[in-house]
């Protein structure tokens, strides 16, 4: 099962630039995107009915930010959002429920410059790791994907050492990522690649994309014991058409 996430930066401009087509190529079995930028209503027949997939949107109250969506092949038995209102609001995170794992796609809030949102985040973010540890405590494997904001280590980004005080890679960001990983799961596209340098976004100034000066920002983590149904996981750091670029995990499931 091949499972695809990618921060699209506006699903609507990303129409524009061959969004449908790529994923009749590319065939996800599921498709997480994040940053949709629109409410549904916006939206046309020929971004919410994919041929073959089953969607759904989770927006953010405010027009035209945030957002996350679920393009699946396989109809999941149960969707939901994250049922605290400070979070929903922002339309942050849509889990789906399937036979062998619960699905979370969430997008992960920035704490900005000089850390304004930082407490903001790591509510968020703990109350991540709340959900996860319930739904492992039942006896669930879970698949959590998206944009965290937050590159975890220095080989994660161009410029470690002139990022340590920006947003995304902040001391408190990174402690977080590393009590998470601690907590009984897993990065996966570094238990495949633990030492290959490969970034997931990239600013639009500077040709940064051009120059490959970037972050590695975009993960999907698993739970300890869902490991050895990891196949592979990959970063497509050749599809265009946002400031980020698609990352991917292969599991084998039942």
């Amino acid at each position: 099962m091949n499972i695809y996430s990618w921060n699209v930066n506006g699903i609507r401009a990303i129409q524009k630039k061959g969004f449908v087509e790529w994923v009749l190529k590319e065939t996800p079995d599921v498709l997480c995107i994040q940053e949709t930028k629109a409410q549904i209503e916006q939206l046309g027949e020929k971004l919410t009915q994919i041929d073959g997939y089953k969607s759904y949107f989770f927006s953010a109250e405010k027009k035209g930010y945030s957002g996350v969506a679920v393009y699946t092949l396989v109809e999941p038995f149960s969707v939901k959002n994250m049922g605290i209102e400070e979070f929903d609001s922002e339309g942050r995170y849509i889990e789906l429920e399937y036979k062998d794992f619960n699905l979370i796609n969430c997008y992960f809030p920035n704490s900005q410059a000089e850390g304004k949102r930082l407490d903001y985040k790591l509510r968020f973010n703990d109350a991540i790791i709340k959900r996860c540890n319930e739904l492992v405590n039942l006896g669930k494997n879970i698949i959590l994907c998206g944009d965290l904001n937050v590159a975890h280590k220095e080989i994660d980004l161009t410029n470690p050492k002139r990022n340590e005080k920006n947003p995304g890679f902040l001391p408190e960001e990174r402690e977080w990522m590393t009590k998470f990983l601690e907590n009984g799961y897993i990065d996966t596209f570094r238990y495949i690649q633990p030492e290959e340098i490969k970034y997931s976004w990239w600013s639009y100034r500077f040709k940064s994309r051009e120059k490959n000066i970037g972050w590695r920002i975009d993960y999907h983590i698993v739970n300890e014991s869902f490991k050895n149904n990891i196949e592979d996981a990959l970063i497509l750091n050749n599809v265009m058409g946002s400031d980020h670029c698609p990352v991917v995990l292969k599991v084998s499931v039942k």
